[in-house]
């Protein structure tokens, strides 16, 4: 692996997070900044950052409530959507990413859509893999946590607790694979290490009730895509049972330049398809102006 390749594990203060990332390649070079989702962290990035180090400038937090990323308790911080896109914006001052392109990747997609729509001007380009913005991609799959948006009970809120348990991962990361070997265990056992930890449940639990205020802000990431028209890319696992490929699809309705890739893989499609997903980013961003 050339040196350029070589993933840095670094650490930054945000007010009371302590933000862990991951970076590689020569900052002179262009910025993807990567956003994780649920249940990963940014070590979900760790076969597609040296893919991309030789030529581009790679960023990959933890949001808070994942990875090794540190923030106050339950009850001190407000685990949602709203306070994970500020931490990660002011998290971009921080660091001094003044212009980047996005990837985003499950709940990264409404964290960088926020982003995006805050700060229009620093977004060169969006690449989403199983990032959704659009209710047709919603699956079947979401009807737990739907029945407790509609009605935020106890009873409701206990019915989606066994997405957290070590099965609910791993089948997140397997279903769809037609070979399950290829998926490396240890992905999915951090995951359930670090969402087993003292009270990281009830922050999870948390953030599957507010991410209805995500599907309420489907309308708005839209009119940010028809109005901005930014270079976008779609890479889907065709076989999400979350996050379904008429969801990719959809983007070209708002931005009839999006390039949509579908491919043979489920949810978690970096985990067997790293080197394919690079080749379509190295030509999507080599495009790009500049």
């Amino acid at each position: 692996m050339a040196a350029s390749a070589a993933i840095a594990l670094r650490q930054a203060s945000v007010g009371p997070v302590n933000v862990f990332y991951r970076e590689a390649g020569d900052p002179r070079n262009p910025t993807l900044l990567l956003l994780h989702g649920f249940p990963s962290s940014s070590h979900m990035f760790r076969d597609l950052i040296p893919l991309l180090a030789e030529r581009y400038h790679l960023v990959a937090p933890d949001l808070p409530g994942f990875g090794f990323t540190t923030a106050p308790p339950r009850g001190e911080f407000t685990y949602s959507f709203d306070q994970l896109a500020r931490v990660i914006e002011q998290f971009t001052d921080v660091i001094g990413l003044e212009r980047y392109a996005l990837y985003v990747f499950d709940y990264g997609a409404p964290v960088g859509f926020r982003l995006a729509m805050a700060r229009p001007g620093r977004v060169l380009a969006i690449i989403s893999q199983n990032g959704n913005a659009y209710e047709e991609g919603l699956g079947e799959d979401w009807a737990p946590i739907r029945r407790y948006w509609q009605e935020p009970t106890r009873e409701n809120r206990d019915a989606i607790r066994f997405i957290l348990t070590l099965e609910g991962t791993k089948w997140q990361y397997v279903h769809g694979e037609r070979d399950e070997s290829r998926v490396a265990p240890e992905a999915y056992w951090l995951d359930h290490a670090l969402l087993s930890r003292p009270g990281n449940d009830e922050i999870q639990l948390d953030l599957f009730g507010d991410y209805a205020t995500n599907v309420a802000l489907y309308p708005r990431f839209q009119a940010y895509f028809a109005e901005h028209q930014p270079p976008f890319l779609a890479v889907w696992g065709r076989h999400d049972p979350f996050f379904l490929p008429p969801g990719a699809e959809a983007y070209k309705r708002d931005n009839p330049n999006a390039e949509v890739h579908l491919l043979d893989a489920g949810h978690f499609a970096l985990e067997t398809h790293a080197e394919e997903i690079a080749v379509f980013i190295r030509r999507f961003l080599g495009r790009l102006p500049g």
